[in-house]
């Protein structure tokens, strides 16, 4: 059991090292692309990789919780509460790209603005929820 438990630490962290790599490779993508329907088309091929890279850090976080025989502590309890909101921010910043007028050329830079922005609190929230289980 100590051994599962241990390699589910160890796939965690690099879940969450993707997570990180998936948000900047998105900020990148959000800067280096100027048409919006470049932008779209990229993004429909990179959006369930984000989620698959979220879905890999609450898929070892159960097996943690598990090996853990489902011990609710307050670290674990943020950490659901961390995914959730990464869940539903990612969601957010998909539907607001979904709802753009296609036809209005200043749509997509007041989009950039926004997805920025929910990328830095995703950022934020992934860096705070790992600096306080790493110390």
């Amino acid at each position: 059991m100590n051994e599962m438990y241990d390699m589910s630490i160890v796939t965690h962290n690099y879940g969450v090292m993707s997570v990180l790599g998936v948000i900047l490779i998105n900020i990148f993508m959000l800067f280096s692309i100027k048409s919006l329907a470049k932008y779209t088309r990229a993004m429909s091929l990179f959006t369930p990789i984000v989620g698959t890279a979220i879905g890999m850090v609450v898929f070892t976080g159960v097996v943690m919780m598990a090996a853990k025989h489902l011990d609710f502590t307050v670290q674990n309890i943020a950490m659901i509460i961390f995914a959730v909101i990464l869940i539903y921010l990612e969601v957010k910043r998909s539907k607001g790209l979904q709802n753009l007028n296609k036809k209005d050329d200043n749509a997509f830079k007041e989009y950039g603005f926004y997805a920025l922005k929910i990328f830095l609190i995703e950022i934020f929230v992934t860096l705070s929820i790992s600096f306080w289980m790493w110390s």
